[in-house]
């Protein structure tokens, strides 16, 4: 926006426009200050994006932990955004996240992305997952479907961006990302105990 001598937007406005990757974003954005976004607009910002994501971009508390944790635990761990994917693997080596993850799907990496099950599901496939033996976590509405649609129980992230409307059709809900842990692995073992035929 300062490019065009307009108002940068809060936290909480910018929030509100993202989750449908780069192009949603930037039409929402200079659509909110009476402008029509063109691709000039989308490459720019995704310059801006590239060079400078890891600026102000932290972990969420107990992310960093709890992920060590995990992989500890033998759990193979991916991500699945619509963030373009250097970015999104610039934000994971600046955190020193990068080992830990098995596969990044960004965005960009497949020809689809959600809330398209088929961008999950390529991704889980990365990573040498299977769909029955696989939890997903989101803070997004498209996180939700995605993973619903890929056969995934998906855990909704309150701490995130989305709204708590956008928990529906979530299969659980955690409150801080120190609850994941838990949350799915009690989610596989009642898919385990559902698969599993009734005694006789």
């Amino acid at each position: 926006m300062q490019t065009h001598g307009l108002a940068g937007f809060t936290p909480a406005e910018t929030a509100a426009m993202v989750g449908d990757g780069v192009a949603k974003l930037v039409e929402r954005a200079c659509a909110a200050r009476g402008r029509k976004a063109d691709t000039a607009d989308q490459a720019a910002f995704a310059a801006d994006y590239a060079a400078n994501a890891t600026v102000a971009s932290r972990p969420y508390p107990g992310v960093v932990e709890t992920l060590r944790r995990l992989a500890a635990e033998d759990w193979r761990l991916a991500v699945c955004t619509n963030k373009p994917e250097a970015p999104a693997r610039a934000l994971l080596h600046a955190f020193g996240l990068d080992t830990l993850i098995a596969a990044i799907g960004g965005g960009d990496s497949f020809p689809v992305r959600k809330p398209d099950p088929r961008h999950m599901l390529a991704t889980l496939a990365a990573a040498g997952g299977s769909p029955d033996r696989a939890v997903a976590v989101g803070d997004h509405a498209n996180d939700v479907a995605a993973a619903t649609g890929a056969g995934l129980p998906c855990i909704f992230a309150a701490w995130g961006y989305g709204s708590p409307a956008m928990a529906i059709g979530s299969a659980a809900t955690a409150a801080a990302f120190t609850e994941v842990p838990a949350l799915a692995c009690a989610l596989l073992d009642r898919r385990q105990s559902d698969q599993d035929p009734p005694p006789r």
